[in-house]
């Protein structure tokens, strides 16, 4: 994909990363501490994280057709090498976000737990809980963080010669 109606695809396919990758992160690190919130969403928080997931690569192909019809910057090969490591932490949502939708389901049943008489399995099942937790919120944070600095080096990019910093024209119409 390099043109969507005439404009670089990377322009727009990166708002869906910018969008979904703090969007995942934030239902990921709910859902992980409030368990609840993770059972009402069921297939909703897994499903979120595959649709980032997916658009990570789609925003990084139509990157490097970008990056091959513009003059070579350094800024550009920059915000190109940045853009290269956001996928792993994309996976990273979406195997956590999987993961913690399992446990939910797993562990969310307290009357059936109750009924089987499942001690053992109540704490193993706390144990996942906390992991799956403290996963979430550090890949969340570096996701965020990850996009973030994809972003501003792709606006330095774009934009570090393309304006004055004093106005052209005044802004009362003369």
């Amino acid at each position: 994909m390099s043109l969507i109606n005439g404009l670089p695809a990377h322009v727009l396919l990166v708002h869906a990363v910018v969008v979904l990758v703090p969007l995942s992160a934030l239902t990921l690190v709910i859902c992980a501490l409030w368990p609840q919130a993770a059972r009402r969403l069921g297939l909703a928080l897994p499903l979120l994280a595959l649709v980032t997931l997916a658009t990570v690569p789609l925003a990084t192909q139509a990157g490097e057709w970008l990056e091959r019809h513009v003059d070579s910057d350094p800024l550009v090969r920059r915000h190109a090498e940045l853009g290269d490591g956001m996928l792993p932490w994309a996976l990273g949502l979406f195997v956590l976000a999987a993961g913690v939708w399992w446990i939910s389901r797993r562990t969310g049943a307290p009357q059936l737990r109750e009924l089987s008489g499942a001690r053992s399995g109540a704490r193993s099942g706390s144990v996942l809980h906390v992991a799956a937790a403290v996963l979430s919120v550090v890949v969340a944070a570096g996701a965020v963080v990850d996009v973030y600095r994809i972003g501003d080096s792709g606006a330095k990019a774009a934009w570090h010669d393309a304006y004055s910093k004093t106005a052209t024209k005044s802004s009362d119409g003369d």
